[in-house]
């Protein structure tokens, strides 16, 4: 009887495994161009800021990613979009060895640092106070580390 519970199990996962597959976001080539394509379809006439895309080594593999800042586009004359009270979305992309990007986050913050932290290169998110838990008017300032693909919250003040 176990016997037949854990084939049935087995038969189930297998079931399940290709929906998985189809589910594994697309390597995109470049996620500039991706970005800009988006909003050329959404928007009648668009414009870039020169900090629309900042392209680093995020999470220190050697290999150059991408941050894209909502913020520095101006869609049909409005700056900012998606931009509000919590800030602009900022979309986080890394690069694969064997080429191409995909989103690893996104995140609404007013701006970041990428500073150097005992020893580590790590992301001081500037935000809403609220996600600090407070009410006050001084930005939240999170301490985000990235690691593999993974962004972990250090602390946050």
């Amino acid at each position: 009887m176990a016997k037949i519970l854990i084939i049935l199990l087995q038969a189930i996962l297998l079931a399940f495994l290709p929906a998985a597959a189809v589910a594994q976001q697309s390597l995109l080539s470049d996620p500039e161009i991706y970005e800009k394509d988006h909003f050329k379809a959404q928007c009648d006439s668009v414009a870039y800021d020169d900090d629309f895309i900042t392209r680093m080594d995020i999470n220190n593999d050697g290999i150059i990613d991408a941050i894209v800042n909502h913020g520095a586009i101006t869609c049909n004359g409005e700056k900012g979009v998606g931009c509000d009270a919590d800030g602009c979305p900022h979309n986080f992309y890394l690069q694969v060895k064997e080429g191409g990007y995909f989103m690893m986050a996104t995140a609404q913050i007013f701006g970041y640092d990428f500073v150097k932290r005992f020893g580590n290169m790590v992301f001081v998110f500037k935000m809403n106070p609220k996600f600090c838990d407070r009410s006050d008017d001084v930005p939240c300032e999170m301490t985000v580390r990235v690691r593999g693909a993974k962004m972990t919250t250090i602390s946050r003040k």
